[in-house]
């Protein structure tokens, strides 16, 4: 069933970057935020039916403390909705999908964990293809800067580097809060410790949501459901994936893993075919350098 589960996860996480592209639009100033309080609304509303189904003990007080990397996915997340305002999905997933080796290289750093080789060398790909992505951005075959404006398409091409530092930094926060002789949460044990952190973090986006909507309610916004049914596709299919990501990784995690990675491609296929996105070809060369590195990454982080 293991890999039913991974399989299952990998399509559900595609979809949601396919939904999340399609539900963003570019004339709208708060649209990113939209999409924020739709997953906020539906993580919290998961939270809710966890907290009335599994017996977890839950202490409130785990949100205060679960707080640091809860808020550092949901930045991550809020700048990702931001970037795909503006810039491909196709081209912004496999950047995102860089988090993980910038997770390795910050255990090197600071918990002075020793890596092999061919990690290595899949880091250094992953660099090359950043390099060769960044670069293409200068090309004439990119418009952005005359589309958008040289500061606006800076800061937009910049959100998904954002999003894999932070979202780095959240995964490294939780190599202690997830384990249970280092991590603050209040009242874990073994076997619910992931259940606990899970629920913390979707409560805590939906307390950020409801922020946010109060904030579109002073501003004025428009905030009307039926308009939002791409942004509500994307955070059921974010949310569901969550669900059966952790299945998925109960059975044969090291197989599981590179299969999980491979959503940046599911996400590129199913940008191309219906969003009808188009790259030029050096941006698809380098792409595919970058997903090389992080499929390689994921192979020998699993071993």
């Amino acid at each position: 069933m293991w890999l039913f589960f991974t399989l299952t996860t990998t399509l559900l996480w595609g979809l949601a970057e396919l939904f999340y592209k399609k539900g963003s639009h570019e004339e709208c100033k708060y649209d990113h935020l939209r999409v924020c309080i739709m997953v906020g609304a539906v993580m919290g509303i998961h939270a809710v039916f966890t907290l009335l189904t599994a017996d977890i003990s839950y202490d409130p007080m785990n949100l205060i403390a679960y707080a640091p990397v809860s808020l550092c996915y949901i930045i991550s997340m809020a700048c990702s909705f931001f970037g795909i305002r503006f810039i491909e999905e196709s081209l912004a997933d496999p950047i995102e999908n860089t988090a993980g080796a910038m997770c390795s290289l910050l255990c090197v750093i600071f918990l002075g964990e020793e890596i092999g080789a061919a990690v290595w060398v899949a880091i250094a790909i992953i660099v090359i293809g950043i390099i060769g992505v960044s670069y293409t951005e200068q090309s004439a075959d990119v418009n952005r800067k005359q589309k958008l404006g040289k500061r606006l398409a800076l800061v937009a091409f910049m959100m998904p580097f954002c999003y894999a530092i932070i979202d780095a930094l959240g995964s490294f926060l939780d190599i202690f809060f997830l384990e249970l002789e280092t991590s603050p949460l209040i009242g874990v044990n073994a076997d619910n410790i992931e259940l606990v952190a899970n629920v913390s973090y979707e409560l805590t986006f939906a307390i950020v949501g409801l922020i946010l909507f109060i904030f579109m309610k002073w501003k004025r916004e428009k905030f009307e459901l039926p308009k939002q049914k791409d942004k509500l596709l994307a955070a059921v299919c974010e949310t569901a994936g969550q669900l059966t990501y952790v299945y998925a990784m109960s059975g044969n995690g090291a197989i599981a893993a590179p299969i999980l990675s491979s959503v940046c491609v599911v996400s590129l296929l199913l940008s191309r075919i219906f969003l009808k996105e188009k790259l030029t070809k050096k941006q698809y060369l380098f792409i595919t350098i970058i997903i090389v590195g992080i499929l390689m990454l994921a192979v020998l982080e699993g071993e």
